[in-house]
């Protein structure tokens, strides 16, 4: 049974295949009976949450203050925007009635074409339209700005080619829509949420990322400027996961949002928007996993330790428990999460193989052996390493071996990073390694028409340009034409 549970696809094999194995078989998620959408189960979800609460914190510190706005969008909000209802016009969901009755054969259920909606609706893809037309409410004046305000909701964007986590129908997501009265101002909170979703995505999931702006074919539809983090995965693959969107007063001129200046004067609002996702639970996946399983960092594990009793008779598991109650107390009085699996509906081996594939970073084993002999079997899961170590103040021990396995992964990934990394200035070059992976460092002129070229005949996209990046004018690897600096070029999810 144990070995059942732990049969992955190999990455190394067929890594696509490897990602849906492993979300099915750690129990994160599976797909639903709606096309494109996902059921996330309770232990994905566990993750997802603590993502959720350590944002939901990181966003509080700086200001921002939760709301909640409707899911269903009045067709002409979304009209009023131009380029962002051209950028979102292919993926929505449109609600045209509100009644259904019974068939005419009795055996099912019609629209009723007599509840045919006055105005028909739009299942959010995002918020922006259906937020500023309330902030044209709420804001009147410069004492009422700024307006700092988040929601955790979820949207709605009609993939076609979905996958779990990584690009679903319907997802989970926060998004900030912020309003500012002065272009200063709104660029400065842009900058800081992108570097405020860096620090998450390095302190917490232990994942590198590059923070850059995109370039104006890839920019948030009707935004001015789009701040990005982009990530490294396993296979050399870009992954977005989060952007930060400057947008100007466009949406303040599209829902009439003014506010009257120190002057009293009226002005426009100055605006920004910034949003991730479940995508970042992709993220996770593919940054740290391996064949066995989900490897998890400390800091967003559901379980951070599972003690595991190897026991024969009631005696014996009483024996173990005395010793082990002490230490559950201990971690949890050190903020961490711990789980004592004393359960005798399952062997010793298949607990294992489970909560190895589930990712648990910590896992001790205690025997009636162990009790006599004062030690405990210590095993981390991101080396798979065991070792034998006292248990008077295993506790302790556990706590700072968390942290280096936190250290660990975001050191692995790092490298992992650097070492598929690669300065490219021959467009003949780019086009035989990309089929590796990887992300290039590449000279490129600045125009959408080499964008595209690039993109037509690589699949490969500018993931970004890098705000810390090599500013050092050259040549574009495809033209020859001057270039001010190198951006980032890879295959993305």
């Amino acid at each position: 049974m144990a070995t059942e549970l732990k049969h992955l696809t190999k990455r190394s094999e067929n890594y696509s295949q490897w990602y849906n194995d492993l979300v099915v078989k750690a129990d994160l998620a599976e797909q639903s009976a709606v096309r494109g959408c996902m059921v996330i189960k309770p232990y994905g979800y566990a993750i997802w949450e603590k993502m959720q609460q350590t944002l939901d914190r990181m966003f509080k510190q700086t200001g921002v203050q939760n709301a909640y706005f409707p899911l269903l969008i009045p067709k002409s909000f979304l009209c009023r925007e131009a380029e962002h209802v051209e950028g979102f016009a292919k993926e929505c969901a449109v609600v045209t009635h509100y009644r259904l009755k019974n068939s005419p054969d009795g055996k099912g259920v019609v629209v009723d074409p007599e509840a045919r909606l006055e105005e028909e609706l739009i299942v959010r893809p995002t918020s922006e339209t259906i937020i500023w037309g309330t902030y044209r409410n709420w804001i009147h004046s410069w004492r009422d700005l700024p307006v700092l305000c988040n929601q955790w909701a979820n949207v709605m964007r009609w993939e076609m080619r979905t996958r779990m986590f990584l690009r679903t129908s319907e997802f989970l997501w926060q998004e900030g829509h912020c309003a500012h009265a002065t272009a200063e101002e709104s660029e400065a909170r842009t900058v800081q949420m992108i570097r405020l979703y860096a620090e998450f995505a390095e302190k917490y999931m232990a994942m590198p990322v590059t923070i850059g702006v995109k370039t104006a074919n890839e920019r948030f539809a009707g935004a001015l400027n789009t701040y990005t983090i982009e990530a490294m995965m396993q296979d050399g693959k870009a992954l977005q996961s989060g952007t930060s969107h400057n947008l100007g007063q466009n949406f303040a001129k599209a829902f009439d949002v003014t506010f009257a200046n120190r002057d009293n004067q009226p002005e426009y609002v100055w605006a920004n928007s910034w949003g991730v996702s479940t995508r970042l639970m992709g993220a996770l996946i593919m940054t740290h996993s391996d064949d066995n399983g989900l490897v998890l960092p400390p800091h967003l594990a559901p379980i951070q330790v599972v003690i595991v009793p190897i026991y024969k008779n009631a005696e014996q598991l009483a024996e173990i428990t005395e010793k082990v109650m002490p230490i559950v107390e201990r971690l949890g009085q050190l903020g961490i999460s711990v789980k004592y699996d004393d359960a005798d509906n399952k062997r010793p081996g298949f607990k294992f193989a489970d909560y190895e594939l589930k990712g648990v970073p910590v896992r001790l084993v205690l025997g009636a052996r162990d009790v006599e002999a004062g030690t405990v079997e210590v095993m981390r899961r991101d080396t798979l390493e065991k070792s034998t170590m006292p248990l008077a103040g295993i506790a302790d021990q556990v706590a700072t071996l968390l942290e280096e396995i936190q250290k660990n992964l975001f050191d692995k990934a790092c490298a992992l990073r650097e070492q598929k990394t690669y300065v490219c200035d021959s467009y003949e070059d780019f086009k035989e390694r990309i089929e590796n992976g990887g992300f290039f460092l590449c000279h490129w002129d600045g125009t959408p028409e080499t964008e595209e070229l690039i993109k037509a005949e690589t699949k490969a996209t500018i993931r970004c340009i890098p705000l810390d990046g090599d500013e050092t004018p050259g040549v574009c690897m495809v033209t020859g034409k001057p270039s001010a600096r190198r951006v980032i070029i890879a295959r993305n999810y």
